[in-house]
């Protein structure tokens, strides 16, 4: 393992730690976002810490976001996708109790995908469907919009406010805007009995760090092909 994820994944266990002790409440904040940040675009957080999604995405031609390698579910455009939807979903409906930005920042109607949800219990021909007709630039811009939103909700969470479960009406929002489909509902499941510190390692933090993980994966499988 390489110095930059032994950092990250010692930091989410003090993250996970701090979460524990209240009293440590400005440390917390300060872990989500040093971690938050390394799972997204340097130029998302302009943190100068090392960048996962750039480690992944630089160097990579547009038609190579698109190959699903041979052995693996997944192309890095699904990953980016689906860590972007996730996020905004837990992010905005969930903690915020707001808007999702795929919506209110017309992301929608510029990013050419032929879903809207998460892509959990996505089909392996969704997988191709939404690997071919995703704007790979929109994409990338779509989640460091939702990379923001997500540091304005965080910063000014109380300790308090992390204890608490997740309201059972922004679950259904969920479902009434169709985050997430019928035949993912045990995600919805898993969320329900979150609390919203539990929210802030999964997803926006390790569920990320997991994935772009994976998508590393996919981009030395993609290299080694050609």
């Amino acid at each position: 393992m390489d110095v930059n994820r032994k950092f990250w994944n010692a930091q989410q266990k003090e993250l996970q730690a701090a979460l524990s002790r209240p009293v440590e409440h400005h440390r917390v904040i300060e872990l989500f976002m040093q971690q938050h940040a390394m799972v997204h675009a340097e130029s998302m957080s302009h943190s100068g810490l090392h960048s996962f999604e750039d480690e992944v995405c630089q160097g990579l031609p547009e038609d190579a976001f698109r190959i699903i390698p041979s052995r693996m579910e997944h192309s890095i455009i699904w990953i980016l996708w689906h860590l972007a939807r996730i996020e905004d979903v837990t992010m905005n409906l969930l903690v915020a109790g707001g808007t999702q930005v795929f919506f209110d920042q017309n992301w929608d109607r510029q990013i050419g995908a032929p879903i809207h949800d998460t892509g959990n219990a996505i089909s392996q021909q969704g997988v191709v469907a939404l690997s071919q007709t995703v704007d790979v630039e929109v994409l990338r811009a779509y989640r460091a919009a939702v990379g923001c939103r997500t540091r304005e909700i965080v910063r000014p969470l109380s300790s308090g406010q992390l204890k608490q479960k997740v309201d059972p009406g922004r679950l259904l929002k969920v479902r009434g805007e169709g985050g997430v489909i019928h035949a993912a509902e045990d995600v919805i499941t898993y969320w329900s009995r979150r609390t919203i510190a539990g929210l802030l390692l999964m997803p926006p933090t390790r569920h990320n760090f997991l994935h772009l993980n994976e998508a590393a994966r996919v981009k030395a499988k993609i290299i080694k092909r050609k």
